[in-house]
């Protein structure tokens, strides 16, 4: 189901990417509708799949997982039934976001981790142990500057 956005859509979905815990009252105002109509909205974008989840976004040091590391992957065979296997490998709870991507690696990994010895055990179940990774390169990140999902959103009228 795809539906068109309108200007009053955009500026709720911007709203709700800034703080999805704001109530309906406050987005009503916000954006000038109603809080019935902010609601019937939200459940629409919900529906045809514009709002994914309603979640928290957590401070990985405040957790113990002071170690953030992007890690490229390269595949020995990218046939697609290789590439999903691969794909569910890497869609694990301690991997933070996965892309398949183009250029020399087949994937970029992102993943914190509390010790480097946690990340050690982890290459070697997840690349080690995986006979189609043909080889993967860690980046160890020194500082976050910006972390967000947020979606630049425009308007198109």
């Amino acid at each position: 189901m795809n539906t068109a956005l309108d200007d009053f859509d955009l500026a709720l979905l911007d709203a709700l990417q800034q703080d999805n815990s704001l109530p309906l009252r406050e987005l009503a105002e916000r954006i000038h509708l109603s809080t019935a109509s902010v609601q019937r909205r939200m459940q629409r974008l919900k529906k045809a799949g514009y709002i994914q989840a309603n979640t928290a976004v957590i401070d990985p040091e405040k957790v113990g997982q002071v170690i953030t590391l992007m890690v490229e992957v390269h595949a020995d065979r990218t046939q697609s039934a290789d590439l999903q296997v691969m794909k569910q490998a890497f869609s694990g709870p301690e991997i933070q976001q996965c892309y398949y991507v183009t250029g020399d690696a087949d994937f970029m990994l992102v993943l914190t981790v509390a010790s480097m010895g946690e990340f050690q055990a982890l290459t070697q179940r997840l690349f080690h142990d995986n006979p189609n990774v043909k080889w993967f390169r860690t980046i160890v990140v020194l500082e976050r500057v910006k972390s967000t999902l947020h979606v630049p959103l425009v308007s198109h009228a």
